[in-house]
């Protein structure tokens, strides 16, 4: 019988994380879910995909009004509670199929009842302003007020939701800073690490 596999990725802005959990879907042969989740929210609510784009990791509400376009002006509005419980049952819903790969969105936490290896990626300062000017095209000021603005709404969804404290190394299985093994070599380390607990 296929091992179900299931591991989720934690990290900071700039840091590589995506990238990573590519390597490790790659090595691996399972899929990976990052934005592909919103457009599975969006799916199964009903919902405009543009809401969930907008909310996507931050606390916040919106008029649902506004995103369906039109002059339909109504007071209607769906509460960050109602965002995030959609998305973790779109998590959920996922995981129970099968194998797969979780980009952010606390899915550590909305998972924690089903054994998933929990990562967590950082990198350091230089290294992440670098990745954010070269993929964005930003200067490296604009880079640094980016990371910080992103990281901050991060940590204050994570923290919301799952009452517990964003990249804090106890929450997770494993933390590695990518700048020090590069992205090849940290999916390499992470898919050891999770034969070595039984999880992969």
């Amino acid at each position: 019988m296929e091992k179900h596999i299931l591991i989720t990725v934690g990290r900071q802005f700039g840091s590589g994380g995506k990238p990573v959990g590519d390597a490790l879907s790659q090595k691996l042969g399972i899929p990976i879910y990052d934005k592909e989740l919103i457009t599975e929210a969006a799916r199964q609510s009903g919902y405009s995909q543009e809401f969930f784009m907008r909310s996507d990791e931050k606390k916040r509400s919106f008029f649902l009004a506004n995103l369906f376009g039109g002059n339909n002006y109504s007071r209607n509005m769906i509460g960050d509670a109602e965002l995030f419980r959609i998305q973790s049952e779109t998590i959920r819903s996922i995981a129970e199929k099968g194998s797969a790969i979780f980009v952010g969105r606390a899915s550590d936490y909305v998972l924690r009842d089903m054994r998933p290896l929990n990562v967590f990626i950082c990198a350091n300062m230089e290294s992440r302003i670098k990745f954010v000017c070269e993929r964005d095209g930003v200067t490296p000021d604009e880079a640094v007020s980016i990371i910080d603005k992103r990281d901050r709404d991060r940590a204050r969804y994570y923290d919301f939701f799952t009452q517990k404290h964003w990249g804090i190394a106890s929450n997770y299985d494993i933390c590695i800073n990518r700048s020090t093994l590069g992205t090849d070599k940290t999916a390499d380390l992470i898919i050891e690490y999770g034969k070595m607990r039984g999880l992969i």
